[in-house]
């Protein structure tokens, strides 16, 4: 191998090395939905229950909020991604815990683990979650009970000041997927 050749080889070893150093953004702290620049996770609901065919009734005045949130216990975590308003994250050992309203945990694991159920404890089945880094993007893949699945893109965004969530929910028993936009502010302390 030529000189320059082998020169290049070493500056492409070298950048490479340096990509895989760098750490991770910090999406840890309080988080508190802005929601100016989010979603409205009832519209997003009604988008994709329209997709599937089904026809929305309402009210003339009925003005509720949340109207979709509170189904079977088995899609609890559908409910905290797209409508709880804070979102705490936590990191310890490789593994992300997101504290949602009323101190409801959910541990993102990082560590390339996999879920395995034997068949005498199915109706112990508990909601998974797992995530990977894809540059300055945290991607989570969330196993709800139901038996549907949940991906989840988290970025940072105005130097760490907002976190980005883009959501994009498929419950079991639903026929179109729903997507939502979240986007939280940074809660100072």
């Amino acid at each position: 191998m030529t000189m320059p050749r082998f020169l290049l080889c070493l500056l492409l070893w070298m950048s490479g090395a340096s990509l895989l150093a760098q750490e991770a953004p910090d999406f840890t702290g309080a988080w508190v939905i802005n929601d100016s620049l989010s979603d409205n996770t009832d519209k997003q609901v009604e988008a994709a229950l329209r997709a599937a065919g089904v026809k929305i009734q309402r009210k003339l005045f009925d003005r509720r909020q949340d109207r979709y949130r509170g189904g079977p216990e088995d899609q609890e975590l559908y409910d905290r991604i797209s409508y709880d308003k804070v979102l705490n994250i936590r990191l310890e050992d490789g593994t992300y815990d997101f504290t949602y309203a009323d101190d409801y945990v959910r541990p993102v694991y990082t560590d390339d683990r996999s879920r395995s159920i034997s068949l005498n404890a199915l109706d112990s089945v508990q909601d998974f979650s797992f995530a990977h880094w894809e540059g300055e993007v945290l991607e989570v893949e969330a196993r709800p009970r139901d038996g549907g699945f949940a991906n989840e893109s988290y970025r940072l965004l105005n130097g760490g000041a907002q976190l980005e969530v883009r959501l994009y929910i498929r419950p079991r028993t639903f026929e179109a997927p729903i997507r939502i936009k979240r986007v939280y502010d940074r809660r100072p302390g």
